[in-house]
């Protein structure tokens, strides 16, 4: 079963590196679980209506999808978006 972000939680994420004194530095593992499900890159490119190119920037972190784009690869990938999120602390 696919779990959705709510609308709260995608406010308490936005609004993360407000709440904190640290510097939040948050990275996706999208191509770790592209990895882990054998899925092509350009698969998941044409499925979102998105440029190969794009959605490479997304797997290799150079650029953050928005919460909504996000939310469609969980959902494509069949996983919680969740598990498509790694917030690290840097001290």
């Amino acid at each position: 079963m696919i779990k959705n972000i709510s609308f709260y939680d995608m406010f308490l994420v936005k609004q993360l590196p407000l709440l904190t004194n640290s510097i939040i530095e948050t990275m996706n593992r999208i191509k770790e679980v592209l990895e882990e499900k054998g899925i092509k890159q350009i698969w998941l490119a044409e499925k979102l209506g998105k440029s190969y190119n794009m959605l490479n920037s997304y797997v290799q972190n150079r650029r953050q999808p928005s919460l909504e784009i996000l939310n469609q690869i969980a959902e494509l990938l069949d996983v919680d978006v969740r598990e498509l999120i790694v917030t690290t602390k840097n001290q």
